[in-house]
Formats: C-alpha cells, sequence, structure tokens
C-alpha cells in the first residue's frame, strides 16, 4: 500500500481533537505509575512502550506471591481477547482473497453450526463487530461463575473442549439483541469464527493465525499454547473474582480449550505493539479490508454513555491525546490492554497477573479500584505523554480494559 494512501487511511479515523504535537513520554514518570499500581495493590506488572524509533520497557511487584521472584519485562503472558484482532485479521485476509464475504450470512458457510433461519440473518460481519446476538458460552462452561463462585475454575482446569461445542452452549443461549441491532460482548462469535477459518482453508484456524498473521508480522514470541503450560518465562497469574476469591487463586496451568480462537494466545508485550503497527500501517492486510476493520459500531455503558467504538476485532478507545486502537483482554488472573494511535507511531501494551481485584455494585458491574486509577495514569503518560492531563470536554477519564466495565466478561 502507498504511503499517501495509508496516511490518508489513518487520517480518515483521527478524533478531531487528536493532538499531533503530543508530547513524547516521561521514563521517569512510566515508572513512577508502575510503581504506584503495584503499591495499589497489582502483584505484578509489565508494560512497554513504543514512540516512532523509542522504546520503553519495565516491570513491578513480584511474579510469584510465595517465593517474591521478581517480575520481569519481555515475560510471556497470557493475552486473552487480544486474540480476537489475530483472528479477525485472518479473517480479512480470507476477504481479501475473496473466499469470504463480509455481509454473506454465516449459515453460507457453516450451515452445520448456524442452522436455520439464525444462519441466514447473521452475517460474518455481525460477529466480527459482536452484533449477532449470540450469546457467551463462558457460564456454560463455568457455571460456578453464576455465583460468583471459582468452584468450576478449579474442576475444569485440564479439560478439553472442542469449538463446536462451545459454539453450540453459545447458540442455545437466550439471545442479547436481533442479529444487527445492537452491540453485546460475546465469545461464541471468535470461536464461530474460528470455525469459518478452518471451514474454507481446511486447516486447523490456530495454524492459519499463526501462518497468516503471526508470522508475517514478524513476532517471535506469540503463540496458541498446545499445553496448559506458558512454554517461556511468565508470571504466575492470580484471580480474585471480585473478592469471593479470597485469598486470590493461581491459575498459571490451565488448558485454553475453552478460549481457543477467541482468548487462547501468549505472547509478550514487545510483540503486541509489533502487531498493531503492523496491522494499522497495511502491512498484514490491504487498504480495503483496513477500511472496513476500523469501520465501527457504538458499545454504551449501563447509562447509554457511549464509552468506545468496536470494529471487527479490535476497538477504538478516545483518550485526551487521540483515538487509539486496540484491545484488552481478561483470563483467569491475567490482563492485557494494548493501545496503539492509528498511524502506529505512539503505542502502549500492559500485562498484570491479578485480575478481577474490583468489587461489584447493585448491577454487578465492576467498581474502579485505585489499581485502575494508577493503570489508567500509566496509559495516559504512555501515550499522551506530557500531554496526559489535557482536559477534553465530556469525555470520561481513562478507563484501563474498559470492556470489564461494561458486563462483558
Amino acid at each position: 500500500m502507498g504511503g499517501q494512501v495509508k496516511q490518508a487511511v489513518v487520517a480518515s479515523y483521527r478524533q478531531p481533537y487528536a493532538d499531533p504535537q503530543v508530547g513524547s513520554y516521561d521514563k521517569a514518570k512510566l515508572r513512577v505509575t508502575l510503581d504506584a499500581t503495584h503499591a495499589a495493590g497489582m502483584y505484578g506488572l509489565y508494560s512497554a512502550v513504543r514512540h516512532d524509533a523509542d522504546s520503553w520497557s519495565g516491570a513491578a511487584g513480584v511474579a510469584d506471591v510465595r517465593t517474591e521472584r521478581p517480575i520481569r519485562a519481555g515475560m510471556e503472558h497470557r493475552v486473552g481477547s487480544v486474540t480476537k484482532t489475530f483472528t479477525a485479521t485472518a479473517v480479512l485476509k480470507l476477504v481479501e482473497q475473496g473466499r469470504v464475504q463480509l455481509d454473506a450470512p454465516i449459515g453460507n458457510y457453516l450451515p452445520e453450526t448456524v442452522p436455520g433461519a439464525r444462519g441466514q440473518q447473521i452475517t460474518v460481519r455481525m460477529l466480527l463487530n459482536h452484533t449477532s446476538g449470540i450469546a457467551d458460552y463462558i457460564v456454560y462452561v463455568f457455571p460456578s461463575l453464576r455465583s460468583l463462585s471459582p468452584r468450576s475454575l478449579d474442576g475444569g482446569r485440564f479439560d478439553t473442549l472442542r469449538p463446536a461445542q462451545l459454539a453450540a452452549w453459545g447458540l442455545a443461549g437466550p439471545p442479547t439483541n436481533s442479529p444487527g441491532a445492537s452491540w453485546s460482548y460475546s465469545n461464541t462469535n471468535y470461536v464461530i469464527l474460528g470455525l469459518l477459518l478452518e471451514k474454507v482453508t481446511g486447516i486447523k484456524a490456530e495454524t492459519f493465525i499463526d501462518r497468516n498473521v503471526i508470522k508475517p508480522a514478524g513476532l517471535k514470541h506469540t503463540y496458541f499454547p498446545r499445553t496448559p503450560y506458558v512454554e517461556g518465562a511468565h508470571s504466575r497469574q492470580y484471580e480474585s473474582l471480585y473478592g469471593y476469591a479470597d485469598p486470590p487463586r493461581e491459575y498459571s496451568v490451565y488448558n485454553m480449550s475453552w478460549a481457543g480462537t477467541a482468548g487462547a494466545l501468549v505472547s509478550t508485550m514487545d510483540d503486541l505493539n509489533r502487531f498493531y503497527r503492523a496491522l494499522l500501517t497495511g502491512r498484514l492486510i490491504g487498504t480495503g479490508a483496513l477500511t472496513e476493520m476500523l469501520r465501527t459500531v457504538p458499545v454504551r455503558d449501563p447509562s447509554g454513555t457511549t464509552v468506545l467504538n468496536y470494529g471487527l476485532g479490535l476497538y477504538a478507545l478516545d483518550l485526551p491525546c487521540g483515538r487509539f486502537w486496540g484491545h484488552d483482554g481478561v483470563v483467569f488472573g491475567a490482563g492485557t490492554q494494548a493501545l496503539s494511535s492509528p498511524d502506529g507511531r505512539r503505542q502502549v501494551a500492559l500485562g498484570f497477573n491479578r485480575t478481577k481485584y474490583q468489587k461489584l455494585n447493585g448491577q454487578g458491574v465492576p467498581v474502579p479500584h485505585a489499581i485502575d486509577n494508577a493503570l489508567g495514569a500509566h496509559i495516559a503518560q504512555a501515550l499522551c505523554g506530557g500531554r496526559s492531563t489535557f482536559a477534553v470536554p465530556d469525555r470520561p477519564p481513562i478507563l484501563p480494559l474498559p470492556l470489564r466495565f461494561l458486563g462483558s466478561r
């Protein structure tokens, strides 16, 4: 893709208040905000920041609360739903090749998975942008989560689950909305997209993603785990379950077949920055596919406020210094946030090893914790630098991992 065309594509997705003169990050402040997050109660976290060719990485806290082994930047990490951007990129590769049509019914490709009228009403695009109305399968895999008990998390850590079964559970659940009517986050959408990849290509979805997305992006530490173990140096993972797992339970060893193409990837923060830069600058998919990927639907909180805008496997988050693209991810004990400016020049990817540390309000929505405030300050410094306190009228404060606060996990 030519440089002028590429710049035109990304420019069209900038917010009017985006500040091209934003200052560079302050490394000392990045260190302070990491340490503040640890002091607020996060066991351990690591971050990778890039501004053009300048990069910084850091870590704070421990990778193991029992031994107090220090956490290190560069550790491998379960990135959860950040996987969805990789899966969406793979699907858009097939769209570019003319093998899949975005607005074709999914029933045209997978009539045995999504049969009948529903299969003709739900399109590939609706799966990618979470407007299909298909329920999430998570509470069927882990039924004790309905009562905020970790019991089924403990009992299912070595279970192998087939994608077809996960899809069937989600499809059997009550629809969240009519197809295309509104946004409702569902892991089932991305498991079905994995089945689509397999049906069209004739190979495992994970293999196709590795060959056509991970390797072309030049990623060295990103993979779908073949066993319940993370292969490289990594932190232990601790799940608090909103205070219902006290003390927090450790889930470092887990068969991730329950997440599959919706959330099973392992990566590093450096690799995530490299991936999003390659994607947004047109090195993985072309102009037309990228334009479709960045076409969004609004995502609103319970009060009706638009919190972010969701595209095809990634979202746009408006910060005080402009619009940033990426995704967040949460699996049991591991959280991830990755954000990049539209031109890939300003980036942050951070991971941490304690999840659901917040309390829930009367509506079952997490209440922001001091950890969230510190993480938000780190993200602001990483992306907005000297303008991190720049006020934007009617904009909410920076909230890390926003999908957690929408009843979508």
